[in-house]
């Protein structure tokens, strides 16, 4: 019988399920719907290959409440059982109210705060999303003896990514979209200089028009510039063994 892997999903724009090796699963920034445009008009280019109510999650995690990371059509959906625990910035309180979500089941994490349970451990780490975002958080997440560094929607700021506890994690994974106060392919290359994660997954983009986001322009900079540095540009669906 083959050996339990912790496994790494990407489900289009920003959003990952990441699976430990005991069968624990997190749903991280899941952007599953259309709601962005029924709401400002950013049609979903993307196709739809997972049905929300159909995904069996322990752990749901929205980095902030922009909707494309905090999908209110979907999160209600998932949370239509008695186990999938919700884990949000801040900034999702409002829209966790407007649900009407079990506060029971919801846990909001500020910069610097800690999940931790049996299966994984979650530190909020910094990231700028702008003014329009404040509260919005980073992920450091430990799971399997592995470290994974998720920078959610952010500019580029060296104090940001140089940070002691991220460098050389196993995995870095940061937007290239550059739009939105989001970090653009060049600089999303020069953000994985500096952390040198064990692998480089770029995300959030080609979801919408209005987001922009090259990932040969990020796969260019890395092999000219990096070239001892590993990278996975990921099909919407794929799933990957992190060894």
């Amino acid at each position: 019988m083959s050996k339990s892997v912790t496994k790494l999903t990407f489900t289009g724009q920003a959003g990952f399920i990441l699976q430990t090796e005991n069968g624990y699963r997190i749903g991280i920034d899941l952007y599953l719907s259309d709601c962005c445009n029924r709401y400002f008009g950013l049609k979903r280019l993307m196709p739809f290959i997972y049905n929300p109510s159909e995904l069996d999650l322990d752990l749901l995690i929205a980095t902030h409440a922009h909707y494309d990371h905090f999908d209110p059509d979907s999160v209600p959906l998932i949370m239509n059982n008695i186990k999938t625990e919700l884990l949000c910035a801040l900034d999702c309180e409002e829209e966790v109210k407007k649900l009407g979500l079990e506060a029971g089941r919801v846990t909001y994490l500020a910069e610097g705060g800690v999940f931790d349970n049996a299966d994984i451990k979650i530190t909020a780490v910094p990231c700028d999303h702008g003014d329009e975002a404040p509260e919005a958080i980073g992920l450091l997440i430990e799971a399997d003896g592995k470290q994974i560094y998720i920078a959610g929607d952010t500019c580029f700021r060296e104090d940001v990514f140089a940070r002691k506890e991220l460098s050389g994690v196993d995995v870095f994974i940061m937007p290239i979209n550059g739009a939105f106060g989001n970090l653009d392919e060049i600089q999303g290359a020069k953000a994985a200089g500096i952390i040198k994660a064990r692998l480089t997954v770029p995300c959030h983009y080609w979801n919408f028009a209005e987001h922009f986001g090259s990932p040969h322009l990020f796969m260019q900079q890395m092999d000219e510039k990096y070239p001892d540095l590993d990278y996975n540009l990921m099909r919407v669906g794929e799933t990957i063994d992190l060894w």
